[in-house]
């Protein structure tokens, strides 16, 4: 057991009463007949009677960052020690899927908890009637954890979707571009990445770069949506995509779809582009845990400049 697990094990006595009253009660199965698989709904915990900080003074579910509103865990079918269980009662810890948003009323942040679908859902690649494709452990054996098939899936439904994960992004932000009309989607997103991309936020803001929005591009990426790209001068076969712990980003304050002058110049462009990533390179000095991936890339006719953060745990740069 990692010691961050441990540390949030010892804050769920804080909050799980309150949770369990709030949530658990509220909580009922549902079936899926299009894969077979019993989830759990869309469920909204609404907690006003314990003080904030008796539930928020959780220093990593919080992240680095102090704005990570998100924590994903895997599902244990039937173990009523679980922390799926505990938190969210029985019903939850046997039915996977479940995405569960605790409000503290009257305050407007909320907290998001998954129970993560477990990757042997996925059949002949697909979960349900979503297409996902196949990961490269599967075609063949590999020694690289970072390169391991997911731990699981968040179950994400039009209703669901808004959920937030950080101060600054919320689940749907993160979806894979395709499949539009598929409904529910899945969804791989890694907390330390939506971490990273907050400590950015904070680091601009720091430099007098103010970020009220920052733009996904491009969060996670099925296989078979990252397979169409794969190729000479295009998308790697293992592009972090796939494992949720990568997003193409720019900071878009004024909604244009695109860029804006963050070295106020006067010009958008790839030093824009490049101004952002030396502050991501900035926040991976001071937070090394965070290491990974900085990407410039410039514009297109497709796109404006953007940059690329994943947190893979080792040093690139390109």
């Amino acid at each position: 057991m990692t010691s961050m697990h441990q540390r949030f094990l010892r804050h769920v006595p804080l909050f799980i009463a309150a949770i369990v009253v709030a949530v658990a009660t509220t909580t009922t199965s549902a079936y899926s007949a299009s894969n077979n698989m019993a989830v759990a709904p869309d469920t909204i915990g609404s907690i006003d009677s314990i003080p904030r900080p008796a539930l928020y003074d959780r220093d990593t579910l919080d992240g680095l960052s102090g704005r990570l509103w998100m924590k994903s865990m895997s599902f244990q079918p039937g173990d009523k020690g679980s922390i799926i269980a505990r938190l969210f009662g029985d019903s939850a810890a046997r039915t996977p899927g479940g995405v569960y948003e605790v409000r503290e009323a009257p305050h407007s942040s909320a907290f998001t908890f998954v129970s993560l679908v477990p990757f042997s859902e996925k059949k002949k690649g697909m979960v349900g009637d979503y297409r996902m494709g196949t990961w490269p452990a599967e075609r063949r054996v590999t020694d690289n954890q970072a390169y391991a098939n997911p731990r699981g899936f968040i179950r994400v439904t039009p209703s669901n979707q808004d959920y937030r994960v950080s101060q600054h992004f919320r689940l749907g932000d993160f979806l894979t571009k395709d499949q539009t009309a598929v409904w529910p989607k899945y969804l791989v997103l890694q907390e330390a990445l939506v971490d990273k991309l907050e400590l950015v936020i904070g680091a601009l803001h720091k430099g007098g770069v103010k970020v009220n929005r920052m733009s996904v591009m491009s969060g996670f990426r099925t296989p078979q949506y990252n397979d169409r790209g794969v190729g000479a001068g295009g998308r790697s076969e293992v592009s972090r995509h796939q494992y949720g712990d990568a997003a193409d980003v720019y900071v878009d304050n004024d909604y244009n779809g695109g860029m804006d002058d963050l070295n106020r110049d006067g010009r958008v462009n790839t030093e824009d582009a490049r101004f952002l990533a030396k502050v991501v390179e900035q926040v991976e000095q001071q937070f090394p845990e965070l290491t990974g991936g900085i990407g410039v890339y410039p514009a297109t006719n497709a796109h404006g400049p953007f940059v690329h953060i994943d947190v893979r745990g080792v040093k690139a740069r390109w």
